[in-house]
């Protein structure tokens, strides 16, 4: 592999932006396919990397670093202090998580087709934010990791405020303001930990904030540390999120164009799960195991009140949303849990997730083209007018409420091993919600396909729209059925974070 893969791999999307800008936007069909077609180098090379290294590749050689901002010399300080490089670096949960982002990109490209306004704008901002979510996972220091994480923040606004549904403009600012205030907590975060230690590369600051022994430029007391841990609990329990913080992620959800949402929750919401993990947990062990109960509690009050305001709704993406809500306080459950099987199942699960969401997001956006509605009561009888449909999201339900030989299943039942090891009382009070799950979930799905018929003369699943479709599906009944494909990538991260804890 060439010295310059990572960056090639985030930055390819750049291309078809370039090459879009030259296209006239009345040219509709060429810009979707452009559209499309410039989220597959991204692909392939991040499935050629995942390849390689499921077959013992060293994908630490693949890191990058080159000089990129020195503040200042200073005598009394080593000549690296106070520098900021353009470093990236994957290890196998990064590289999950990439291969997550460009599958699901190349996918919900597929669905835009059907975006009937301003593709050439639509595209580009696309492809902007594919770029900015691969940075997120790939970036080695802090300040990179911030600049990517900001650069999903602009698309994802205006894909919202330009081409959503009603309240657009409203559920676009919501996003901008909580999430624009999760950024500025980590941008704290970010500048103490700059300031007190002179390097910001997540490795070195690892290593500085485990070691007592390691002298810092200025110290960094345990109330310090508390604080700043508390803080990167906020910034990205928004991002998660966490009840309360999750009034605005409803709002993207019902508002946001089905192909953006398919984006948002498949891979927006998991950087909240990616920053906990590489964070919270990677940078401040001691706290996190201090916190440790609350975060299951945290987890059980997200998984319970999703799944009970689920059961209440009428409107089939609402389900969804306050499934998304229920679903993160799965992750929540098995990280607070603090053991092997616990931090796996959360991985797995916001990884699963990733992959469900995405999938009856697809279906939601390939409905609402027909019937102009996700209402329950109005799309009763879709097993007689649309049986493809019907069947692809009962399967979708299935998944999602923990069906073995699903990823859904796999990742709840690792997480609740976890917690029943760590808090049983509190494991069987969250077991709840999974019951819940399957109620709201069978209610909403079974009322759509054998309800009273009020659907007719729509059309079922057409052409390109299989793939989705068929892709989805088969990547999560694989991960059910050989859930070694990701538990083997991540096992070196695990073991890192059992050790650190261990330390």
């Amino acid at each position: 592999m060439q010295p310059y893969f990572l960056s090639l791999l985030i930055f390819s999307p750049l291309l078809g932006i370039l090459v879009l800008s030259l296209l006239s936007k009345e040219q509709e069909k060429a810009i979707k396919w452009l559209g499309v077609l410039a989220t597959l180098p991204s692909l392939c090379l991040s499935l050629f990397a995942f390849w390689q290294y499921q077959n013992g590749y060293d994908i630490s050689k693949l890191t990058e670093k080159r000089s990129w901002i020195q503040f200042g010399e200073f005598p009394f300080l080593k000549e690296t202090d106070f520098t900021v490089a353009y470093e990236l670096h994957v290890d196998g949960f990064a590289l999950v998580m990439i291969v997550l982002t460009t599958i699901l990109a190349t996918l919900a490209a597929i669905a835009s087709t059907s975006i009937q306004k301003e593709w050439k704008g639509y595209f580009q901002l696309f492809l902007l934010l594919e770029i900015g979510m691969l940075g997120v996972f790939a970036a080695s220091n802090l300040v990179l990791f911030f600049i990517f994480f900001e650069l999903t923040l602009i698309p994802m606004f205006f894909l919202i405020g330009k081409w959503g549904y009603f309240e657009k403009e409203k559920a676009a600012y919501s996003y901008l303001i909580y999430n624009g205030l999760g950024s500025a907590v980590l941008l704290i975060v970010i500048a103490v930990l700059f300031a007190r230690t002179g390097t910001s590369n997540i490795a070195e600051l690892r290593y500085i904030l485990t070691n007592p022994a390691v002298q810092t430029i200025s110290p960094i007391s345990d109330d310090l540390r508390y604080g700043l841990f508390i803080a990167l609990l906020v910034a990205f329990g928004v991002k998660l999120p966490i009840v309360p913080l999750h009034r605005w992620m409803l709002r993207v959800h019902v508002q946001a164009p089905p192909s953006v949402v398919m984006l948002h929750a498949g891979v927006l919401l998991k950087i909240g799960a990616f920053g906990l993990v590489r964070f919270a947990f990677g940078l401040f062990p001691g706290q996190f195991q201090q916190f440790s109960t609350s975060l299951i509690v945290f987890g059980i009050v997200n998984l319970l009140y999703g799944a009970f305001l689920a059961l209440r709704q009428t409107d089939f993406k609402m389900v969804l949303a306050y499934s998304s809500v229920s679903h993160m306080g799965i992750v929540l459950i098995g990280l607070g849990s603090l053991n092997e099987a616990g931090v796996q199942g959360a991985i797995f699960q916001a990884v699963s997730h990733g992959f469900i969401a995405a999938f009856l997001f697809f279906f939601v956006g390939v409905m609402y083209e027909r019937t102009r509605t996700t209402t329950l009561v109005r799309l009763g009888g879709l097993a007689k007018t649309m049986p493809y449909v019907s069947g692809f999201v009962l399967a979708g339900a299935m998944a999602s409420l923990g069906l073995p030989g699903t990823s859904g299943f796999i990742s709840e039942f690792m997480a609740f091993v976890g917690a029943f090891q760590a808090a049983p009382w509190l494991a069987a009070i969250g077991t709840l919600g999974i019951i819940m799950t399957a109620v709201y979930l069978l209610r909403a799905v079974l009322g759509m396909t054998f309800g009273q018929t009020t659907v007719s003369n729509v059309s079922d699943l057409r052409g390109i729209e299989w793939v989705p479709a068929i892709s989805l599906l088969l990547l999560i009944v694989i991960i059910g059925v050989y859930p070694n494909v990701l538990a083997m990538p991540l096992q070196t991260t695990i073991e890192t974070m059992m050790n650190g804890l261990g330390g």
